[in-house]
């Protein structure tokens, strides 16, 4: 017979412990520990006897075929009509999955799902269960988006199980679920949004999912620290992960996949918010650099690649005179130890000194750069800033910086090149090793190939 087991598990992160702690030990977070009680099933005996007995209820044998024998059907895949969606998801949706939409309140995750709506609605019968607004209320925000299709059905559940019959009725081919917080499963004790609930209607979901061929979204919170709000096992049962990134106070928002099964976790989709919704932006590079200032120090341009996509990007930094014993040190947009190592290099490798000096880097438009390439802008932006020397106008650079001050290589550097060739750059620094793999028939512009951090400067100042 199945016990009951007492557990408190953390709201925040998913964390389980046998007794309750008044700060998780896992994510840190203060009083998010809930008390759940969750039966346990007895063990499944599975010994030599069961060889060759009755096979359990619901077992079909038909399930189990050679890989060759698997139909793979070539119309796996629905167009959304919006490129960068589709660019982020790895060539539209497909069948059967389930997509995980996140982001902080207001950034435009409904927005997104209602306006796909209209071009999937062409061909294609959508359910959209809304357990945060009525239904005459999804109708107002699809009116101001211009949706106006009839193959889209509305719904208005929090309940589980009225969703899955919904669905099993009307036989959708796509189901938006608007939000998996809001959903409940009755069997269950705890409220909506708790992590049981959150996990068990996760998992009903992608049962049905599976089952019927749907491809569903579904739309979560996230908590204080931009991490989709739940147990940390809801990113394992779905099959892509798409989070929103942007600042509410700023119009560009940045969709990036953090996993996704069908297509690559590298590629990112850029929108700005305007009256109308959501518009994407086919040229990043050319947006994030727009009000570039010109004659100023601390500033440079840099090339990063954004899975298959190269976006350049404009990397600023500012270094002052402190007013306290501490220097300060401040990153926006780029990781903060590689920032404390590259202010390490410059002042072993190359004599400038930072010790005595406040420095602040920040990437505009809200962008973060992870990759080493952006080593070698955020590296000429301090020292431009310190000597109070611009950079010459329309010189680009990338490239990996090590501790021994030498300037490593990087891949897709002809991507790199040729995209800052189309955008009027007319010099690149990029590092040297690279230049032999590169074909000159096409490009344009100077290359300047650099061996180590103290052969930079000379190349770039007026």
């Amino acid at each position: 017979m199945a016990k009951a087991k007492t557990i408190f598990v953390c709201s925040s992160c998913g964390y389980e412990s046998p007794k309750w702690y008044g700060k998780c030990p896992e994510c840190g977070e203060w009083n998010s520990f809930a008390e759940e009680v969750r039966q346990t099933a007895a063990p499944i005996k599975t010994a030599l006897p069961l060889v060759g007995s009755a096979a359990p209820a619901g077992y079909d044998p038909q399930s189990i075929s050679r890989l060759e024998e698997v139909d793979s059907q070539s119309d796996i895949r629905y167009r959304t009509g919006v490129e960068e969606l589709d660019r982020v998801l790895g060539g539209g949706v497909v069948k059967g999955s389930l997509v995980l939409i996140g982001g902080d309140p207001g950034i435009g995750k409904s927005t997104l799902l209602l306006q796909i709506c209209e071009f999937l609605g062409k061909n294609l019968k959508i359910l959209y269960i809304s357990g945060e607004e009525s239904r005459a209320q999804v109708k107002l925000r699809a009116g101001r988006l211009g949706v106006t299709t009839e193959n889209l059905l509305l719904g208005a559940y929090t309940d589980i199980e009225n969703v899955v019959h919904a669905i099993l009725q009307t036989a959708p081919d796509i189901v938006m679920v608007d939000s998996i917080q809001t959903m409940n499963l009755s069997s269950l004790s705890s409220s909506s949004g708790s992590v049981s609930q959150v996990r068990e209607c996760t998992q009903i979901l992608a049962r049905v999912a599976k089952s019927q061929e749907t491809a569903i979204f579904v739309v979560g919170h996230v908590n204080k620290d931009g991490a989709i709000a739940g147990p940390k096992v809801l990113e394992h049962i779905v099959d892509a992960v798409l989070y929103f990134e942007g600042e509410r106070n700023l119009s560009y928002r940045i969709l990036r996949a953090v996993k996704n099964r069908y297509g690559s976790t590298n590629e990112i989709g850029v929108f700005e918010m305007g009256d109308s919704g959501l518009r994407q932006v086919e040229n990043p590079s050319l947006m994030l650099l727009s009000g570039r200032p010109v004659n100023v120090s601390g500033t440079c341009v840099s090339c990063v690649m954004e899975g298959s996509r190269p976006i350049l990007a404009e990397v600023q930094a500012l270094v002052s005179k402190t007013g306290f014993g501490t220097p300060r040190r401040m990153s926006t947009g780029f990781d903060y130890n590689r920032f404390a190592l590259l202010i390490a290099v410059l002042e072993k490798r190359a004599g400038y000194f930072f010790g005595n000096l406040d420095s602040y880097v920040n990437v505009v438009g809200g962008l973060r750069l992870d990759e080493p390439a952006a080593d070698l802008p955020v590296a000429l932006a301090l020292v431009s800033s310190l000597l109070d020397k611009p950079i010459e106008e329309g010189v680009l650079a990338f490239g990996e910086i090590g501790l021994a001050g030498e300037i490593r290589a990087v891949f897709g550097a002809e991507i790199r090149v040729m995209e800052a060739q189309r955008l009027g750059f007319h010099k690149c620094l990029l590092p040297q090793a690279v230049l032999k793999n590169l074909d000159r028939s096409k490009i344009t512009m100077e290359l300047v190939g650099v061996r180590s951090i103290s052969d930079v400067f000379r190349h770039v100042g007026k």
